[in-house]
C-alpha cells in the first residue's frame, strides 16, 4: 500500500509545508517584486532619458536652423560688401585716372606757356642783339651809345 510514489508525494508535501514553514515563498514574491521594480525603474529611466535626448535633439536642430540662416545671412553680408567694395574701389580708380589727367594736362599746358615764353624770350634777346648790332653799325660816337644803351634797356623792360 504505501508503495514509492507514495513516499515521493508525502515527501514533497513535507517539503512543500517546510518551504512554507520557513517563508520562502515570501523571500520567492519579494525578489520577484524587488526584480520588478527595478525593471520598471530602469524603463522609466529608458523613457526619460529618451525624452530627454529627443528635446535635446529638437533642441540642437533648432541651433543647427539658426546656424544655417546666420550662415546665409552672414554670406549675403559679405557678397553685398564685396559689391559695395568693387563699386568704391571702381569709384576711385577712375576719380584717380581722372586727376592724374587733370595734372597731366595742368603740366602740358604749363610747358606750353614755358615753352611760348622761352620762345619769346629768345626772340627777343635775338631783336635786341641784331638791333644792336645794326645801331652800332649806323650810329657812331657818344650819342650812339647812348641811345643803343637806352633802346636796348626799354627792350628789354617791354619784352620781359
Amino acid at each position: 500500500m504505501f508503495d514509492a510514489e507514495f513516499w515521493v508525494a508525502v515527501s514533497f508535501f513535507i517539503f512543500l509545508g517546510v518551504l512554507g514553514y520557513v517563508g520562502v515563498h515570501k523571500k520567492v514574491i519579494d525578489a520577484l517584486d524587488h526584480r520588478r521594480d527595478r525593471i520598471k525603474a530602469e524603463l522609466d529611466e529608458a523613457r526619460r532619458l529618451r525624452e530627454e535626448a529627443q528635446a535635446l535633439l529638437a533642441h540642437y536642430q533648432q541651433k543647427q536652423k539658426e546656424a544655417e540662416s546666420e550662415a546665409a545671412a552672414i554670406l549675403t553680408s559679405a557678397k553685398a560688401d564685396a559689391e559695395r567694395m568693387t563699386i568704391e574701389a571702381e569709384a576711385k580708380m577712375n576719380e584717380f585716372v581722372a586727376r592724374r589727367t587733370k595734372m597731366a594736362e595742368a603740366k602740358i599746358a604749363q610747358a606750353e606757356v614755358q615753352a611760348t615764353a622761352d620762345v619769346r624770350a629768345a626772340a627777343a634777346e635775338a631783336a635786341v642783339a641784331a638791333a644792336e648790332q645794326i645801331l652800332k653799325d649806323t650810329a657812331k660816337g657818344q650819342v650812339s651809345e647812348d641811345l643803343l644803351a637806352r633802346g636796348i634797356e626799354d627792350v628789354k623792360n617791354k619784352l620781359n
